[in-house]
């Protein structure tokens, strides 16, 4: 059996590192390139040419989703693509297609096997689904469905002692992972959040407005009140909470940010 070509798209590079050296773990498989958001991922799809890729969902910029609908719409034929996501279950359920296979973060050793073998499976049928049915149709029809799931949640339930207090996402200034709990401040309260993971949390909620500065730190981008430079170029984020808390933003966040904001 020829090596599978295999492209691993995910703007957290140690989740990348992760999920490709579980694949050359596996045998059988050449990862040709990485790319770290949607842009590079559609420029890396043209270079490498890879059978399949694996690719984030929430990512900044284009979502894995709306890579999707570019290598879609590209006259050449797409590569067979797997989700990596953190949707729910009920979520997930739109993905129990073979068309289109997903990965829950994080990823476990049973289920890229299994993912693999259908990506094969598909690959070896000349790339037709069902008959009647071409694996692009199928495939986009999966796109529309998942991404008219995504539901950017208005409000967000928070834990302050014995209750539970409703707050709009836009009122949150960050939320962070602290002793297997999220924490989320906002300029009034703070208290902790029902997800279990800030993949859960980010989500829902808008990718241009709350970024993943760090594994460990969600934060509302307009409710930045200063920058400051630290070590090897990095940054400091000040919050405008009444603590003014300092947030770390990681190194492969750093370029993204001066970009943003022209530093």
């Amino acid at each position: 059996m020829n090596s599978l070509r295999v492209m691993v798209v995910d703007d957290e590079q140690l989740a990348r590192e992760e999920l490709c050296f579980q694949l050359e773990q596996l045998g059988e498989v050449e990862v040709v390139a990485q790319a770290g958001n949607g842009l590079e991922a559609l420029a890396a799809v043209d270079r490498h040419d890879p059978d399949l890729v694996f690719l984030d969902i929430q990512m900044p910029g284009l979502s894995g989703f709306e890579v999707a609908r570019r290598l879609l719409d590209r006259a050449e034929e797409s590569p067979a693509l797997v989700f990596v996501t953190a949707f729910d279950q009920h979520a997930i359920e739109a993905f129990e297609v073979n068309a289109v296979d997903y990965l829950l973060k994080p990823v476990e050793a049973i289920r890229l096997e299994q993912a693999l073998t259908r990506a094969r499976r598909r690959l070896t049928s000349d790339r037709t689904g069902p008959p009647g049915a071409p694996l692009n149709d199928q495939l986009e029809r999966i796109v529309k469905m998942m991404s008219s799931r995504q539901v950017r949640r208005e409000q967000v339930a928070l834990k302050v002692g014995e209750r539970f207090m409703l707050v709009q996402a836009e009122e949150i200034i960050y939320a962070s992972l602290a002793d297997e709990s999220i924490n989320i401040v906002t300029g009034q309260v703070a208290g902790t959040s029902s997800y279990r993971t800030l993949d859960d949390l980010q989500a829902r909620l808008d990718p241009e407005v709350f970024w993943r500065v760090h594994r460990s730190h969600l934060v509302n981008i307009n409710k930045i009140k200063e920058i400051v430079p630290w070590f090897s170029r990095n940054y400091i984020l000040r919050m405008k909470d009444a603590k003014a808390t300092e947030i770390p933003v990681s190194r492969s966040q750093t370029k993204r940010l001066r970009e943003y904001l022209k530093l």
